[in-house]
């Protein structure tokens, strides 16, 4: 007997170009390999389109449009949940009795208005995003978004102390769950990793010919960090410096520009920035959120598949994943490190250490198996 599941993801999930995406469409991958019957639900509200590419993987697909700012704003839900209460999702999913899985707190506001008696619903938490919402706030430079996304985070944070507590909760770090369970006192949040595209560690011996920063660059939080790297960490030392990622702005366009030992790879390819992560020697990944929350995929990108990677303890907090990073917590430590592993050759036993860290953890068959039984 074939088994039926409703996903229902906050965004459109192909193209897997950024985090969220490639942790929902490697589980929908994932699901179907597992012989699962997907009926998929998404909100289309961007760029992203509808693309044909999902088809191959579900049995039905629903596409909703989520909410603009001005029909969807409520004083007492955040924007992020109210925008996606949709009647004809509800309607969608009412029709029968197969398991539900919900992306994203985003998805959540449904609940009060489905029965969902005698089914399974468990909910993916991608972040604790109150606090995401309150580093976005600080992080951005423009003040109305700033005043968005401070009351964003209020009203997540109201919200999430009333989520159902018959629902399983889905994290993707221990810190976050001792946010669930204690602060929002929602007992049944439980662990599970995200689900990155790497499987296996590729990582090279010996010496690349780089340093590499990576990210989306159009988000506050990920321009912050470059241009940090730029004023304070590469004016200290004078390696080659790649900086990688989508959108890039004006002022980091500048700032590397100014920079003689500075590229900047503007929109590159997802094979094109692969081929960057193998060739780098180290990784740079600063993480300045003073509330750490989720995990980074860039993070995961670096370990599995390029060589050294320095970064800061905001990056690697309560992901267990310390011991194969060198960890510096200012720009004097950052460059003092690049400048000790830059002529140090990567060695087949820091290769067996990360295959120790990341091998069952990030496992999305054994993961996939996981969420199964919580869900039938």
């Amino acid at each position: 007997m074939s088994r039926h599941l409703h996903i229902v993801c906050l965004d459109v999930p192909w193209p897997a170009d950024y985090g969220g995406a490639i942790d929902m469409m490697n589980r929908i991958r994932m699901f179907h390999q597992c012989g699962v019957q997907i009926h998929l639900h998404y909100f289309s509200y961007n760029d992203r389109g509808t693309p044909n590419e999902l088809n191959q993987f579900c049995n039905t697909i629903h596409v909703y449009q989520r909410e603009k700012i001005h029909k969807g704003f409520s004083l007492r839900l955040p924007y992020i949940v109210s925008s996606r209460m949709n009647e004809e999702l509800v309607e969608n999913l009412s029709k029968d009795e197969h398991p539900i899985l919900l992306e994203g707190i985003h998805c959540t506001g449904i609940l009060q208005k489905l029965d969902y008696k005698g089914r399974k619903v468990v909910v993916r938490m991608h972040n604790e995003e109150s606090s995401y919402y309150r580093e976005l706030a600080r992080a951005e430079g423009n003040l109305a978004k700033k005043l968005y996304f401070l009351n964003e985070a209020q009203l997540i944070r109201k919200y999430s102390k009333h989520l159902p507590k018959d629902c399983i909760y889905a994290c993707v770090s221990e810190n976050d769950i001792r946010v669930f369970k204690d602060e929002f006192q929602l007992p049944e949040a439980r662990f599970l990793s995200t689900f990155p595209t790497w499987q296996k560690v590729i990582s090279e011996e010996g010496q690349g010919n780089l340093c590499l920063y990576h990210g989306n660059l159009s988000v506050p939080e990920n321009e912050k960090a470059a241009l940090w790297l730029l004023r304070t960490v590469f004016t200290k030392v004078r390696f080659p410096f790649v900086i990688a990622g989508k959108k890039p702005g004006p002022r980091l366009r500048q700032a590397a520009g100014l920079c003689q030992h500075t590229c900047l790879v503007a929109d590159p390819s997802e094979s094109e920035l692969n081929d960057l992560v193998r060739k780098a020697h180290i990784h740079v990944l600063p993480c300045f959120n003073k509330t750490i929350t989720g995990i980074r995929l860039k993070l995961l990108h670096a370990l599995f598949e390029g060589r050294h990677c320095v970064t800061n303890d905001p990056m690697v907090s309560g992901t267990g994943l310390e011991p194969a990073c060198h960890i510096g917590n200012n720009s004097s430590a950052f460059a003092s490190i690049i400048a000790q592993l830059y002529h140090q050759p990567f060695t087949t036993e820091e290769i067996r250490l990360r295959e120790e860290l990341l091998g069952s953890t990030y496992d999305n068959k054994k993961n996939t198996l996981q969420l199964t039984r919580w869900l039938w």
